[in-house]
């Protein structure tokens, strides 16, 4: 039938040379869909990061060696109008050829007998830019037209404005509109004046000619001239054009912004090269920090201290506002390149307030309950203060503030390593891997690292909950605990609610109060004005071997973290962080708004009586009684064990029992009572602490408290290792007591034989041989203390 319709319609020409018409039509149109290549660009472009209001931060030159900005998302109004303008007044009319344009250019190039004119549309232009290396031919030309026809149907006018404005050429190295612009007036496409936008809008159709800092009386008279034309048109008025006419043209490229160059290098590393990422960086901010780091950094560098990384967080989003990774990368002799923001570091005592926390959490303490503050070993540990003092007892919130290392190990022995490992991973602390029992002890006073980043994300999402708990009606949510982000999203999550949070409201709240009260530096001598006006939870920490300092500190608003030190692991001799980090973050906190506090999250605390002396729940003999606020859980700790009922003869001198004293004339006191160990450090940093009375002659007590206890060895069965002299001779061991009563005389017996007395300080120097011993203590009453101890074969050999 088809046969009869073909002869009946074309009866003078055969039905096979109609099919082979209707095949090459098909294949013309096909070629000509898919001739159009995709993507159409291929060039490697720079890697740009941007701030939250799209400025540029900092970026790369592409692996190419050209400044070529990723493809602009949008094209500036006053680049569309001079590009228009200038290069295809008909762009928005034209199906991508203008036919008029092309036989101008053909009837002037026969007449000259070259190439003087090329009747390109903006849309045959991006065809070429996107064809390199190709010569302009007549063939040449045929195909950027067909080319830029099947764009058209491909591409809105809006677009193929885009390909060229990120594609064209600058002049040198210089290509896109984007890199342009900051290359050649050091600030983006947008915020350029109409005669900077005229300048650049010449530079493609030209760029090896008229290129700014040459040629220019050429390269001004053909700014103008595009600048009369928008005149003309209507596109600026006669004062705009006057004014613009007389504006310089651009000099050299400038160099791009260098705010953050760590925060560049690890969007590379992180995925994101060649891409133009917009983060939630505020510049300004970003740039007063930075000079507040060189403003340190020559005190520092004095120390032979080279490196210092500052991040600041926003706790609502925890999106960063600040990331200085490290001091201005100008060599990396001095690990200058080195991002310690992510890099682990040993922590210090930056991780105190999580413990602190934790045990208010879970009831085992109360802020203020006492923790034993003496020379402690456990095991073959044995840790001691930064500085070499005890306070015999410290209520737990002031260990916390002082940073105190002894009390801290002993909180941590007393809640369980795997239990505090738990917790750090489960709020974020990504480098913690290994198992509890590798870090043991050690985990609270720097045995473990972290990275600033987890640290901040840490603090940021403890902070985050506890704003969050009284509009969720006392409850949580889940998604507020997350690691901090430096890229811009506005996407909103759905909350999670829970009943229960790792660590709750209370403790957190409390946790604050106890960093709140930390002692300032001394040499920041305004910090009395700062404190009237701002209140800041904060904390310190120095590595083992002064490595590391740290210095974290929030308010509802913000998180400050500050790391200083030296990225090869060299430690210096003054490098703490109360002096050399502290500093610095006080200062950014002064660049940041004034903040309120923390609201007192009442629904998961209670308001209880506890014993003031010893912080622990009031019994009814503990005097004097405070009421404080504490977490719902702390209802369950013990109450206070230091007071006891005795009894005294009726003068108030001594002490008696109705065995050896008429009941009828005694005197019964509440009397706050320490261990004997505790009691003797406790005593010498309170002056107004009671010991205890002496027994009135002829009365023996009916449940006797030892009066001695052992500070070195501080454990039965210890194994003692024999310090080495500089000779590699043996030395001797210094053994150490304390005695409930200051004037005590205490006799020494090593292995049952006498080896000397002490009265008042009790330290005796002595060498025993290796393998164990027997060290036996007596009083001038007969008391006795006896410990056990062994002498290392190997060290003593």
């Amino acid at each position: 039938m088809m046969l009869h319709f073909t002869k009946k319609i074309l009866p003078h020409y055969n039905a096979k040379w109609f099919y082979l018409f209707l095949f090459l039509f098909f294949a013309v149109t096909i070629c000509f869909w898919f001739w159009l290549p995709s993507p159409l660009f291929s060039d490697p472009t720079c890697t740009v990061i941007t701030d939250e209001q799209s400025n540029l931060l900092d970026a790369t030159i592409a692996c190419d060696g050209q400044y070529r900005f990723p493809e602009t998302n949008s094209i500036p109004p006053k680049f569309a109008k001079c590009i228009v303008t200038f290069e295809d007044r008909h762009f928005y009319q034209h199906p991508g050829v203008n036919p008029f344009s092309v036989w101008r250019a053909l009837v002037q190039n026969i007449k000259a007998k070259k190439i003087v004119r090329g009747g390109s549309t903006i849309s045959m232009q991006v065809i070429r830019l996107s064809r390199k290396g190709q010569s302009r031919s007549f063939s040449e030309k045929i195909v950027e037209i067909v080319l830029a026809l099947r764009l058209e149907l491909s591409y809105s006018k809006n677009k193929i404005l885009r390909l060229y404005a990120s594609h064209a050429p600058y002049g040198g190295n210089v290509v896109g509109i984007d890199a342009a612009a900051w290359r050649y007036f050091g600030r983006s496409a947008n915020e350029l004046s109409w005669a900077e936008t005229a300048s650049l809008a010449i530079l493609p159709n030209a760029p090896s000619i008229i290129f700014p800092g040459k040629n220019q009386v050429a390269f001004k008279n053909k700014r103008n001239r595009l600048l009369k034309k928008l005149l003309n048109a209507g596109e600026i008025d006669s004062l705009t054009y006057s004014l613009s006419i007389q504006e310089p043209l651009p000099g050299e490229p400038k160099e791009l912004p260098q705010l953050a160059p760590h925060l560049l290098t690890r969007a590379i590393i992180e995925g994101y090269s060649g891409k133009n990422v917009k983060t939630t960086i505020n510049s300004n901010l970003q740039s007063r920090i930075n000079n507040i780091v060189e403003y340190h950094k020559p005190r520092l560098e004095a120390n032979s201290i080279h490196n210092i990384a500052v991040l600041v967080l926003d706790i609502e989003t925890g999106n960063t506002l600040a990331y200085i990774g490290n001091t201005n990368p100008d060599s990396t002799a001095t690990g200058k390149s080195v991002d310690v923001i992510k890099s682990p570091r040993s922590t210090g005592s930056i991780l105190k307030p999580f413990l602190y926390a934790a045990m208010l959490n879970d009831g085992l303490i109360l802020p203020n309950t006492l923790i034993p503050d003496i020379p402690t070993q456990i095991g073959s540990y044995a840790p001691k203060n930064f500085y070499p003092t005890y306070d015999g007892a410290v209520p737990a919130s002031r260990a916390l503030a002082r940073s105190l290392n002894v009390p801290a190990v002993r909180m941590l022995q007393m809640y369980g390593v795997p239990k505090f490992h738990h917790v750090l991973n489960k709020m974020g602390l990504t480098t913690i891997k290994r198992s509890p029992d590798s870090y043991g002890l050690s985990l609270v006073l720097g045995g473990a690292e972290a990275t600033l980043w987890d640290l901040a994300g840490v603090y940021s999402s403890l902070a985050r909950m506890l704003n969050h708990f009284r509009p969720l009606q006392s409850r949580y949510n889940k998604l507020d605990i997350h690691p901090p982000t430096y890229i811009s999203d506005t996407t909103r999550k759905t909350p999670i609610i829970d009943d229960h949070s790792i660590l709750g409201a209370a403790s957190i709240f409390l946790t604050f109060e106890a960093m709140r009260e930390v002692a300032r530096p001394d040499e920041l001598s305004g910090w009395k004005y700062f404190a009237s006006t701002r209140s800041v939870a904060w904390k310190t920490g120095t590595s083992y071997g002064h490595r590391d300092a740290w210095a974290i500190g929030l308010n509802p608003n913000q998180v400050v973290a500050v790391w200083v030190g030296n990225a090869s692991g060299e430690g210096r001799a003054d490098l703490t962080g109360v002096s050399a980090a502290a500093p610095i973050m006080f200062d950014v906190f002064g660049l940041l708004p004034p903040s309120g506090w923390f609201e007192r999250p009442i629904d998961d605390m209670a308001f209880i009586p506890v014993c003031k002396q010893s912080g622990q729940r009031a019994t009814d003999i503990c005097e004097p009684i405070d009421s404080v606020w504490v977490p719902i859980a702390g209802l369950e700790t013990p109450p206070c064990p230091y007071h006891r009922m005795i009894h005294l003869d009726e003068k108030g001198k001594y002490r008696v029992n109705d065995k050896c004293y008429d009941r009828d004339k005694m005197q019964h006191q509440s009397w706050f009572v320490l261990p004997p160990a505790m009691e003797w450090f406790y005593k010498s940093k309170k002056p107004d602490y009671r010991v205890l009375p002496s027994y009135l002659q002829g009365c023996k007590p009916e449940n006797p408290q030892k009066p001695m206890a052992m500070l070195y060895p501080r454990i039965i069965n210890a194994i003692i290792s024999i310090p080495v002299n500089l000779d590699g001779t043996p030395s001797d061991i210094i053994f150490e007591a304390v005695h409930r009563t200051a004037d005590a005389t205490i006799y020494w017996h090593l292995d049952d034989k006498y080896v000397g007395t002490t009265k008042a300080f009790h330290k005796l120097a002595l060498r025993p041989s290796t393998g164990k011993h027997v060290l036996t203590l007596v009083d001038g009453d007969g008391e006795t203390l006896v410990t056990t101890f062994t002498i290392d074969k190997s060290i003593n050999n």
